[in-house]
C-alpha cells in the first residue's frame, strides 16, 4: 500500500512517513472493544477497537504493516513505529536494537490532537519510563523545586503544560488556594492534585508509587501517624512468577474445560526442553502434547528452537540459546505460558529466568529476614533470597545480617536498629540479583522508606539485566569454528547483496540504476580470522537509490551491527580517510597537547602563557630563557598564579576550646591563618596526629583521640601561633595535668605509650551494652568503645538479643585479661527506667555461664582515657542507689 501524497504547497498527510505495526494484546484486540489507555491517556477518552485505531491512522496516510493477525515474531522490516500498550512482546528489545519507536498508541492520539507527530519517548511502554502517561502542571511552586520536578518528570518519560488543559493528569501544589487547583475543581476535570513529595518519592526509589497518600486537600502523609496501619495494594507483577519450583500442570485462561485447551501462545514456535528440569515422561509427554495441540512444535536441536527452556544457567545448549537470542526461560516460565496463554518475556520476571547453580558471591555469607512483606510478595522474596544463595530466616536473631523491609514500622525493624543490623528495601535484593553482582548498601535508593507507603505494591518489577548476565554466563565466544565463520560470512553477503540492491537472485533492482553491479565472493572453507573479499567491480557514477516512503531505519535482523561487509569499493574509501585524517592532523596534535595541561580542554581557549599553536612541536621541558624570541602574546603579563598552601605538617583536633565560641567570623579567619602556617583543623579523633584542649576533659573527641596515642598538647599553642603569626614547637607545649592525672590515678604519658602498644585493640572482641537513657547518650560511648576495637549494641532487655558466651579457645594470655573475659558489661544510669533492665540483664548473662557487671560512666571513661583495664569497686551500680 502506497502512502498519501499531497500536492505541491500543499502539507502532507500527518502519518504519510509512518509504516506502522500494531501488537495485539488483552487491552488492544479485534475481538474486545477496550478502552485505548483509558487510565493514562490524558487526552478525551475514546473506545477504540484494533480496527478502528488502525483506521485513524491509514486515514492520515500510514501504512499498515500487520493487517491480518499473524503468529510468531514481528517482521521490523520496513516498519518505521510499532503500537503497544506493553512492551512485553518478543520483538521489543530487537526493535529497539533497529531504533524503530515502541509507543502506545495514545501517541496516535496525542498526534491528532497537536496535529503534528508527538515525541515517542513520552508515549512508550518501558517500564523504565515510570513516568509515561503523566503530564504534570505546577502551582505556585518555588522556581527550583518547580525545575527538579519537570527535569525529573521529562527524563522519566512524562510531559509538562504550563497551563492547565485536559492533557494534565497532574496538578504539583503545596494547597489548593491558588487559581490553577480552582479551575479544576470548578471543571471537574479528571486530574489529581499531589504534592511534590510524591515526585520525589517516585524518583528517589526509581519506581511510580500509588499517589494516594500525597492526594490534595487532606493528604495521608501529612495527617496520620506512622504507626497507623497502611494499605496493601495488589501486586499483578507476582502472579505465577513467586517460586523456581513448578506445581502442577495448569490449565489456560478462559479454557472451559481441561479437555479443551486453546493454546495460541506456541503457535508457529519450535520449543526444545532441557533436560535438566527434572519432569517424569509423563509430564513431559503432557506438556509437549499441548504445545503441539497448539500450533507449536518440540525439537531436540537447540540450533532449531525458538524457545528454550531449562532450569540451570549453565550447560552448552542453554550458552547457544543465549547467545543465538532464543527465548531462554524456565519450568514456572512455561506454565505461565500455559496458565495465561499469553506471551511474556522469561527475563521480565527475575524467577522466571534460569537459576544458577551456585548463588552470588559473597550471598553466602547473609542471613536475611523479611519484615512487612505479605502474601504473594513475601514468598517471592524468600525464595529471592535463596535463589541469589543466601540464607533466609523466618526469625530474626543477633547475628542476622540483613532485614528486608517495605516500611519502618515493625518490632524487627526497632530490633535492626539495636543490633546494629543492615535495614534496606526489596530493591537491593532484586536488583542485586538481576545484575549479579551485590548492590552497595550506601545506595540512598535502597534505605529509603516513603511514609504512608508499602513498598510491597513495587515488587517484581525489576527484570533481568541482559548485558550482565551475557557477561557472567554466556560470554561472546571468543574462538569461533569454522562452521561459524562460514555462516557469519554468508550472512555478510546476504546483507551486503541486499544493501547494493543487485539485480541477480530475485532482488529487486534499482529504479535508477542501468547497469547491475556484480560481485565474486568466495564461499568455500575458510581459514579461521578470514573474511570473504570481494572482486574489484566497475566504479559506476550511479544516483543514490531512493527507498520509497515512508522511511524507516536500515535493520538487519539477526546479524551483528558491527558487522560490515567488504564492499568493492574499499580502497577508494581507505584513500578518503587517508587523507582526511592528514588534513585533521594539526587539530588533533593541539588537542592532545591541550588534553595534557592541568585543567584539560573543559573551558577552552589558550592561556595568554602558553606559547602559541605554531610551536606546540617543542617540548614542555624548553624554556625561553635559551633565547628565544618572545612573542606578542607572550610579552602579556600571565593570570597571577593561585597562592598555594603548605602541606600541614600536623592534623589537629580541638576539644572545649573556648577562643571561638560565639565568634564564627574570627573562627573562619583564624582557621584559614592556621592553615597557612601547616595547621589543619580536623573533626575525626582517628585522623589527628596532635590534640589541643585546656585539661585533661572527658569529652568524646578527646576520650576518643587518646586510643590513637597523638601529641596532646595545651590550648595555649594555637593562642601562641596565632599571635606570633608563625607555626611554634608542640613540644613546648605538651599537656602536664598534674591535678587531673592525681585525680583519675594515671599519668598521660603512661596512657599514651599503652595506646601505641594497644593499636586500636583494648576492647577487641568484646561486645559492651548500653542503655538508651544512658547519661552522655548511647551514641557517645560507642563511639568511644569502637575506637578501642569493642562492640557496643544497644540494651532493652528484647527477646532475641544474644549475649556472648564464655570463649573456649585455649591461649597463653595473662589470667587478669581471662578473668576479664568472663564478665559481660552493661553501662547504665540509675533512672527507674534503666533499673528495670538490670535484673532481665544478670539472668541473661548468667544462663550463658558468664558474669554481668552493671557499671557506671565513669568505668568506660576511665578505661578509654587510661588505656588499661581497671576495675574498682566504685564503679559497679547496685539496686541500692
Amino acid at each position: 500500500m502506497e502512502p498519501a501524497k499531497a500536492d505541491a504547497g500543499e502539507p502532507g498527510p500527518l502519518f504519510a512517513q509512518v509504516a506502522f505495526n500494531i501488537v495485539r494484546s488483552a487491552s488492544l484486540s479485534n475481538e474486545d472493544a477496550n478502552q485505548v489507555g483509558y487510565t493514562t491517556c490524558p487526552f478525551p477518552r475514546m473506545k477504540l477497537t484494533f480496527s478502528e485505531l488502525a483506521s485513524q491512522i491509514e486515514a492520515e496516510g500510514g501504512v499498515n504493516c500487520s493487517p491480518e493477525p499473524t503468529p510468531g515474531r514481528i517482521p521490523l522490516k520496513g516498519i518505521s513505529h510499532i503500537i503497544s500498550t506493553t512492551s512485553d512482546f518478543p520483538d521489543y528489545a530487537a526493535a529497539g536494537d533497529a531504533l524503530i519507536p515502541v509507543v502506545k498508541p495514545e501517541w496516535v492520539t496525542a498526534s491528532l490532537s497537536k496535529k503534528r507527530l508527538a515525541n515517542p519517548r513520552q508515549y512508550s511502554p518501558d517500564p523504565r519510563l515510570f513516568f509515561s502517561g503523566v503530564t504534570v502542571c505546577c502551582a505556585d511552586l518555588p522556581s527550583g523545586d518547580k525545575d527538579a520536578i519537570i527535569g525529573g518528570v521529562l527524563a522519566m518519560g512524562g510531559l509538562y503544560s504550563g497551563h492547565v488543559t485536559r492533557m494534565v493528569t497532574h496538578i504539583v501544589a503545596l494547597t489548593e488556594e491558588n487559581d490553577k487547583c480552582d479551575f479544576v475543581l470548578n471543571k471537574k476535570l479528571q486530574c489529581k492534585i499531589v504534592l511534590p513529595h510524591w515526585f520525589d518519592d517516585c524518583l528517589k526509589l526509581g519506581k511510580r508509587i500509588d499517589e494516594r497518600p500525597y492526594l490534595l486537600p487532606n493528604p495521608e502523609i501529612l495527617r496520620k501517624a506512622l504507626e497507623e496501619p497502611l494499605r496493601v495494594l495488589e501486586n499483578a507483577d507476582l502472579h505465577g512468577a513467586s517460586t523456581i519450583k513448578a506445581g502442577s500442570l495448569p490449565s489456560p485462561v478462559g479454557s472451559p474445560s481441561p479437555q479443551r485447551r486453546e493454546l495460541k501462545v506456541f503457535q508457529g514456535k519450535k520449543v526444545m526442553m532441557s533436560q535438566d528440569l527434572g519432569v517424569g515422561p509423563h509430564l513431559r509427554g503432557t506438556i509437549e502434547g499441548l504445545i503441539a495441540g497448539g500450533g507449536g512444535q518440540i525439537t531436540g536441536s537447540v540450533y532449531y528452537a525458538d524457545i528454550f527452556v531449562c532450569h540451570y544457567r549453565e550447560g552448552e545448549e542453554y550458552q547457544i540459546a543465549s547467545r543465538k537470542g532464543k527465548d531462554v526461560g524456565n519450568l514456572p516460565w512455561l506454565y505461565h505460558l500455559l496458565t495465561h496463554n499469553k506471551w511474556t518475556s522469561p527475563m521480565r520476571r527475575l524467577l522466571h529466568y534460569p537459576v544458577p547453580r551456585t548463588g552470588l558471591p559473597g550471598f553466602e555469607d547473609y542471613r536475611i529476614s523479611l519484615s512487612n512483606y505479605n502474601g504473594e510478595a513475601r514468598i517471592y522474596l524468600e525464595n529471592l533470597v535463596l535463589a541469589a544463595g543466601g540464607e533466609f530466616t523466618k526469625t530474626m536473631k543477633q547475628d542476622n545480617t540483613h532485614l528486608i523491609t517495605a516500611h519502618m514500622v515493625s518490632e524487627k525493624c526497632a530490633a535492626a536498629k539495636e543490633w546494629n543490623i543492615n535495614i534496606i528495601n526489596h530493591l537491593w535484593l532484586e536488583e542485586s540479583y538481576a545484575k549479579w553482582q551485590v548492590q552497595s548498601l550506601t545506595n540512598p535508593r535502597y534505605s529509603h522508606f516513603p511514609a504512608r507507603t508499602n513498598l510491597g505494591e513495587v515488587v517484581g518489577q525489576t527484570q533481568i539485566s541482559k548485558q550482565a548476565i551475557e557477561a557472567v554466563f554466556f560470554p561472546p565466544d571468543a574462538d569461533p569454528s569454522k562452521e561459524e565463520v562460514a555462516e557469519r560470512s554468508t550472512d555478510a553477503l546476504t546483507r551486503t547483496m541486499s544493501a547494493s540492491n543487485l539485480a541477480s537472485n530475485g532482488v529487486p533492482k534499482s529504479s535508477n540504476s542501468t547497469k547491475p553491479r556484480h560481485a565474486e565472493i568466495t564461499t568455500g572453507p575458510l581459514i579461521d580470522g578470514q573474511t570473504p573479499k570481494a572482486s574489484k567491480g566497475k566504479k559506476g557514477h550511479e544516483k543514490p537509490f531512493k527507498a520509497p516512503t515512508p522511511s524507516t531505519p536500515h535493520f538487519i535482523p539477526g546479524g551483528k551491527e558491527n558487522e560490515t561487509p567488504s564492499t568493492s569499493s574499499s580502497r577508494g574509501a581507505k584513500d578518503r580517510a587517508v587523507a582526511k585524517l592528514h588534513d585533521l592532523a594539526p587539530d588533533i596534535a593541539l588537542y592532545e597537547k591541550e588534553r595534557k595541561r592541568v585543567g584539560g580542554v573543559i573551558f577552552g581557549g589558550r592561556r595568554t602563557s602558553e606559547p602559541p599553536a605554531s610551536d606546540m612541536s617543542r617540548k614542555r621541558s624548553l624554556s625561553r630563557d635559551e633565547g628565544d624570541a618572545v612573542g606578542p602574546e607572550e610579552s602579556r603579563d600571565p593570570k597571577r598564579a593561585k597562592k598555594t598552601r603548605p602541606t600541614p605538617v600536623m592534623k589537629l583536633l580541638l576539644s572545649s576550646y573556648q577562643r571561638w565560641v560565639g565568634q564564627p567570623k574570627r573562627e573562619d579567619e583564624e582557621r584559614r591563618r592556621l592553615r597557612d602556617l601547616g595547621i589543619l583543623i580536623v573533626q575525626d579523633p582517628a585522623t589527628c596526629t596532635h590534640v589541643a584542649a585546656p585539661s585533661m576533659v572527658r569529652t568524646q573527641k578527646f576520650v576518643c583521640a587518646v586510643a590513637n596515642a597523638p601529641i596532646i598538647i595545651t590550648a595555649d599553642f594555637i593562642n601562641s601561633c596565632l599571635e606570633n603569626n608563625q607555626l611554634q614547637s608542640p613540644e613546648d607545649f605538651l599537656m602536664n595535668d598534674l591535678e587531673t592525672e592525681k585525680r583519675l590515678g594515671f599519668k598521660l604519658r603512661d596512657a599514651l605509650h599503652r595506646a601505641k602498644l594497644n593499636k586500636h585493640r583494648l576492647l577487641a572482641g568484646q561486645t559492651i551494652y548500653c542503655t538508651q537513657s544512658v547519661h552522655g547518650g548511647f551514641d557517645t560511648y560507642k563511639a568511644i568503645i569502637e575506637a578501642n576495637g569493642g562492640s557496643c549494641l544497644l540494651y532493652r532487655a528484647r527477646s532475641g538479643t544474644v549475649i556472648p558466651s564464655k570463649s573456649t579457645s585455649i591461649d597463653d594470655g595473662d589470667d587478669d585479661e581471662k578473668k576479664q573475659e568472663d564478665y559481660v558489661y552493661l553501662i547504665s544510669g540509675t533512672t527507674a527506667e534503666e533499673k528495670k533492665l538490670w535484673s532481665k540483664f544478670r539472668l541473661a548473662v548468667q544462663e550463658n555461664d558468664m558474669k554481668p557487671r552493671i557499671v557506671r560512666t565513669d568505668w568506660m571513661l576511665n578505661l578509654a582515657m587510661s588505656q588499661e583495664m581497671r576495675w574498682d569497686d566504685s564503679f559497679e551500680l547496685s539496686e541500692k542507689e
